[in-house]
């Protein structure tokens, strides 16, 4: 397996040694992980078998990182204005 060396000021470098416990070879392989899924995803709108069980494994999808649609925030300011049903009482909701 290979290594890759990164190259952190000294000040950085002390801050992440006061989070000992955190694995950061394990967070950096992640995230590298997301960003070419997330690239590969964007190109071909596709997940291989092996990307959606990593996905399912850190419970994040690469359409969590895509934009909110233009027409989907249109709807929910209109949906935002009302109309709104009003109930005098919590039967009154299970009476529809």
């Amino acid at each position: 397996m290979a290594s890759i060396t990164l190259p952190v000021s000294d000040e950085f470098r002390d801050k992440l040694k006061s989070f000992s416990w955190v694995n950061w070879s394990e967070i950096a392989r992640e995230e590298t992980m997301k960003k070419l899924i997330f690239e590969n995803y964007v190109k071909t709108g596709i997940l291989t078998d092996d990307d959606w069980e990593f996905c399912e494994k850190i419970d994040w999808h690469p359409v969590d990182e895509l934009p909110i649609r233009d027409e989907f925030k249109r709807e929910l300011m209109k949906r935002r204005k009302g109309p709104f049903l009003k109930f005098r009482s919590v039967d009154e909701i299970f009476k529809r």
